[in-house]
């Protein structure tokens, strides 16, 4: 009895050691993710980056040069066309002056402090001249009453008052340019801070409103400064008229036709907002990609069909716009795809075993390929397969 037992015993240990060798040595299956072929609906769009933008944006320059007043408007104002003043300009101080034009200033204003004294005196011998003519106009009126003097006598005292009374008016006149020419020597020798240069500027300056309604976008001069003709100000327009801007590679710019259906993402609400393709731009241009690649882009010029109350002027979007569509389309993960002999595979499991399985693609997006032939409804396919996999390979569901 004890000889068969043990028998049995050996038996047993004989078999756990083979069970552990074959365990041991069989083949394992790989993990791999699976996905099921299916069919359903498929967009093909082309996504790029976009930035909103005012669609009328108003720019306020100076229309001459002079002294900008501090602006006291802050992005973000409402502006109320032909009312809101955006900026005051007033005159420019006077440049400085060197050493040697101010003596000469100094000097011209003394020649015209004397050519006023003159004035004065010839104005007072032309006074006497006239007061002396009078006189004798007056005696001269009395003898012709009497017949004393003759009639021409008369008359050349007449004459006499007439020619007195010019010279007077014309050294008054005179006394009136002299003082012009001391008050214009005296103004060019004003330099930059003079308390005469400030007196109160009130009717001296020219305000510059707004266009239109809208708010502030940008205040480019805030400071007081000087500024020239043409210097910008600020920037108006009306946030809620917004367009959105795509630079689009030109070979994506030609599957691209006005009015494409566009969603935007990405512009931080949690639905994607509908906008349509407004215009292709029909010149291109080149841009320096963030790899240092030249690339010739062509602008989109987007129309929202709503505006959200948070969006805003040069904000960053995305854009997504569709170039085909289709309802029933058989299609699988862009990520069971792999090349073969140059052409498109997949890996199918059939009996627990990897099977390579050309197929014909047709159209592409960022996640799923349209299959045309080589697969069929509920086929199942490797999802990103490694180099262990290859055809025949066992494997198994993650």
């Amino acid at each position: 009895m004890g000889r068969w037992i043990k028998r049995l015993g050996m038996l047993v240990l004989a078999g756990g050691i083979g069970a552990a060798l074959y365990l041991a040595m069989r083949e394992q299956p790989a993990l791999v993710d699976i996905a099921t072929v299916s069919s359903g609906p498929m967009t093909v769009t082309i996504e790029e980056e976009g930035v909103t933008r005012v669609r009328d944006i108003y720019t306020v320059s100076s229309p001459i040069a002079g002294h900008l007043d501090r602006i006291t408007l802050d992005e973000g104002d409402k502006v109320k066309a032909d009312t809101t003043v955006i900026a005051s300009i007033h005159p420019p101080d006077p440049p400085f002056i060197d050493e040697r034009t101010r003596t000469e200033l100094i000097a011209a204003i003394e020649a015209a402090r004397s050519a006023v004294a003159l004035a004065d005196v010839e104005r007072r011998r032309a006074q006497s001249a006239m007061s002396l003519a009078q006189s004798d106009y007056s005696r001269s009126l009395r003898l012709a009453k009497d017949n004393i003097i003759s009639q021409s006598a008369l008359e050349k005292a007449k004459n006499d008052v007439d020619v007195t009374e010019a010279q007077v008016a014309a050294a008054i006149a005179t006394i009136r340019l002299r003082k012009a020419e001391l008050a214009s020597a005296e103004a060019r020798l004003q330099q930059p801070g003079d308390v005469s240069l400030t007196p109160d500027r009130e009717g001296c300056c020219v305000e510059l409103t707004a266009p239109v309604d809208g708010i502030v976008l940008k205040v480019l001069a805030r400071s007081e400064q000087a500024v020239m003709q043409g210097t910008k100000i600020a920037e108006i327009g009306d946030p809620r008229n917004l367009e959105i801007t795509v630079d689009l590679l030109s070979s994506d710019a030609t599957r691209i036709a006005p009015e494409t259906p566009v969603v935007i993402t990405e512009w931080g609400g949690e639905k994607g907002l509908q906008a349509h393709v407004r215009r292709i731009d029909p010149a291109g241009f080149t841009k320096i990609s963030a790899l240092g690649i030249e690339e010739q882009r062509v602008s989109a010029i987007l129309d929202l069909a709503e505006t959200p109350e948070t969006l805003g002027h040069g904000y960053r979007v995305l854009a997504q716009m569709a170039i085909w569509s289709g309802e029933n389309v058989k299609q699988v993960p862009i990520g069971a795809l792999f090349r073969s002999g140059g052409k498109w595979a997949v890996f199918v499991i059939e009996d627990t075993k990897a099977v390579t399985r050309p197929v014909e693609i047709g159209h592409l997006n960022t996640k799923n390929a349209e299959i045309l032939t080589g697969l069929e409804n509920g086929d199942k396919v490797i999802l990103y397969p490694s180099d262990v996999i290859e055809s025949g390979t066992l494997v198994e569901a993650r």
